[in-house]
């Protein structure tokens, strides 16, 4: 993508990476052996999931959209071979913390201290693409400063921006070596698609997040960071990894989503949600041996299946919740895909409305003030539907409501909540961005 057709706010980004690149490893003009290497630089956004909550990680539908903030990486990087006699060290810096993270980039590699906490998405990531390599004798030498402007901890997916911004940075480090080592596995000669490389990019930052960072994530933050399209919701099959572009039907008035952060924030790796990743696994458990030996995840559980466990007793307090949420999401998450095609702008809101509903009283993930938030959206004149948004305990609160609203929606947001709550919330409108991609300087 060509920087001049960069919007502002990355233009920006871009170029407090590369300001905090200088002041971190240029020693007099120069940054050591890789001096003589080319920039490369990266973005990928973050995302808004419309509706399709705590589906992903049981294999079910998702139905979100990348929007205009992301993160950018501004560096440099080599293959090195670590018998040559270079350190082979890694240095990363981020805006929002002044150290820069020192570390050999080798399979043994542990997770970062509670300090450096950040650098683990970077790390972890860094582990997915080293089996790229020839082998153990090669390595990655990095210098990578990383800016970004996607609210820490709003339920927006900073993390898996950082992820798939420094995927999409390795790749092009490594060139044809990126994805080699999946190449071999599948059995493929030739380079993959551009559908296949963004799905694979997906995987590997989903399980840099699961296996180094201990958070147990399902795929979509990573997958619509990494293929999200302009003007498009992504209609994703967690268990199949399929997905098709959703576009929202031409209409008069024009609905446009509003996005308030709660500025409640969350930390979803010590959290309740390693618990509700728990429960569902339990509850799928129940279902397989007492009503359907044919659900493997609750993806593959129906409403009636939800109603017998209900009636007979199979399924009970928490973990019926739980299991009633999932199913009934998933069932929510396609009729609003098939509703936002159609213009049904009236279905669209009540799906979000049953959707917040199903969140707060069965998977208790929202709190005081995403509720009061979501509660002045839905009554106010011109707004559709409400919901929150992302993993919960805090973040934001997505809504849908006519264009020439908006703005009258978000200063009556701003205004109540400070004087319900004594915080301030900040309102944005936001439409559906492109994913991940190269900087071109």
């Amino acid at each position: 993508m060509p920087s001049q057709r960069l919007p502002s706010n990355i233009q920006a980004l871009v170029q407090e990476a590369k300001t905090l690149y200088e002041m971190s490893f240029l020693d007099g003009g120069e940054d050591n052996d890789l001096a003589n290497e080319p920039f490369h630089v990266s973005t990928a956004p973050g995302r808004v999931n419309l509706i399709g909550e705590h589906t992903d990680y049981t294999g079910g539908y998702v139905l979100p959209l990348a929007i205009g903030y992301g993160t950018v990486c501004y560096g440099r990087g080599r293959v090195v071979k670590t018998t040559a006699g270079i350190k082979c060290a890694c240095r990363i810096v981020s805006s929002q913390h002044a150290k820069v993270v020192e570390f050999e980039a080798k399979l043994s590699l542990l997770p970062s201290d509670s300090e450096n906490k950040w650098a683990n998405y970077v790390q972890g990531v860094i582990l997915q693409y080293l089996p790229d390599l020839a082998n153990e004798e090669e390595t990655l030498q990095l210098d990578v400063a990383i800016a970004g402007d996607v609210p820490l901890g709003s339920g927006l997916s900073s993390s898996a921006s950082l992820e798939v911004a420094t995927a999409v940075f390795l790749e092009s480090i490594l060139s044809d070596r990126g994805f080699s080592s999946y190449r071999t596995k599948a059995g493929k000669k030739s380079g993959l698609g551009d559908k296949e490389r963004k799905i694979e990019r997906a995987l590997r930052c989903q399980r840099a997040e699961n296996t180094f960072c201990g958070v147990p994530c399902g795929v979509m933050d990573q997958f619509v960071s990494s293929a999200g399209c302009h003007d498009k919701v992504l209609l994703i099959d967690c268990r199949s990894l399929d997905f098709r572009e959703v576009s929202m039907a031409v209409s008069s008035p024009k609905p446009v989503l509003v996005i308030t952060n709660s500025n409640v924030k969350h930390d979803l790796g010590g959290s309740e949600y390693p618990v509700r990743v728990k429960q569902c696994k339990e509850a799928t458990e129940i279902l397989q041996s007492k009503i359907n030996s044919g659900i493997v995840s609750l993806r593959d559980a129906t409403v009636r299946d939800i109603e017998e466990a209900t009636t007979s007793g199979a399924l009970k307090g928490v973990l019926l919740q739980r299991a009633r949420h999932v199913v009934s999401e998933n069932q929510r998450t396609e009729d609003t895909a098939d509703a936002l095609e159609k213009g049904d702008w009236a279905l669209v809101g009540k799906l979000m409305n049953l959707s917040h509903e199903s969140m707060r009283n069965d998977y208790e993930v929202s709190c005081k003030e995403i509720d009061f938030l979501v509660d002045l959206a839905q009554k106010f004149e011109g707004v559709y539907g409400s919901r929150l948004t992302g993993g919960g305990f805090g973040g934001c609160a997505v809504t849908l409501v006519d264009e020439g609203s908006a703005e009258k929606l978000q200063n009556h947001l701003k205004e109540a909540y400070e004087k319900h709550t004594g915080m301030t919330c900040n309102c944005f409108v936001t439409s559906p961005a492109n994913g991940a991609c190269l900087i071109t300087l």
